[in-house]
């Protein structure tokens, strides 16, 4: 169970800040240019700032944070932002502020939604794109929980991988700061961790291929997963795998899984 350690009694609040960072990729096969077109559509629709605020106010519920601020914004051509400013205690709706400005960029008007910041932040951004020769499209989801105080942002952990497509995942999670104990001796993390991957799902790791760098005496956890099984069908944008001879089925696989090593291992191969 996370969280301070009812016998550590403190001098103030607990003050410490807890980070998860993420980064997930889908990766797909979308051969002409109308299709690719067609897939970064597709993502912008299923991703959209609408559908990740819902999830952002899912993590917060789950984390059990407050929400005080809601930021989104959909981009041209491409993408999308959600901001989220959250804080441990709850807040009367009159605090809320859910003020609404009107931005102007080159491509026209735009609507932001945003304010104060407390102490906490849960935000979103997405990144859908493609290779220019080899048919290969990436979407890419950047997500950072951001709490200070008692409440832990691992407790999102597997909402957040089931809430998309994800075939790599990097995973940071640090705690940075002290807090106090009555008597005045830093407490420089409250709960006990020695990898991220205690805090996933025992049936999603084994899906995947996981890997640690962890610096303990900063706190600092690093968990890299990249996906076991490719089904090719699961990866073709408006194409059925049967349509195609099977050395191509073959040669899509090898472009897929080589888009998956290099995005895992942060290094391109020739």
């Amino acid at each position: 169970m996370l969280g301070l350690n009812n016998k550590l009694k403190l001098y103030g609040f607990n003050n410490l800040t807890k980070t998860l960072s993420f980064n997930i990729y889908d990766v797909s096969y979308a051969k002409s240019e109308r299709e690719q077109k067609d897939y970064i559509a597709y993502i912008d629709e299923q991703y959209n700032s609408e559908r990740l605020t819902n999830i952002l106010v899912n993590v917060t519920e789950q984390i059990g944070a407050h929400i005080l601020n809601i930021s989104k914004q959909d981009y041209e051509p491409q993408g999308a932002s959600v901001n989220i400013l959250i804080a441990e205690g709850s807040f009367a709706p009159e605090h809320i502020d859910k003020s609404c400005n009107q931005g102007i960029n080159i491509l026209g008007p735009r609507e932001t939604l945003h304010a104060h910041l407390d102490k906490s932040h849960v935000t979103v951004h997405t990144f859908p794109e493609h290779h220019p020769d080899n048919s290969i499209s990436t979407f890419r989801v950047d997500i950072d929980v951001s709490t200070c105080g008692e409440i832990s942002p691992l407790n999102s952990l597997d909402y957040l991988i089931s809430s998309f497509d994800s075939d790599i995942i990097t995973i940071d999670y640090r705690v940075r700061g002290f807090t106090r104990d009555v008597l005045g001796r830093k407490c420089f993390i409250d709960h006990d961790i020695t990898s991220i991957q205690d805090y996933i799902d025992k049936e999603t790791l084994n899906k995947y291929d996981a890997i640690d760098v962890n610096v303990y005496q900063s706190n600092i956890f690093h968990t890299k997963m990249l996906i076991k099984e490719i089904n090719l069908q699961n990866y073709l944008f408006n194409t059925d795998v049967y349509e195609l001879p099977p050395k191509q089925r073959l040669e899509i696989s090898n472009r897929l899984r080589k888009e998956m090593i290099e995005i895992f291992s942060g290094i391109n191969i020739y």
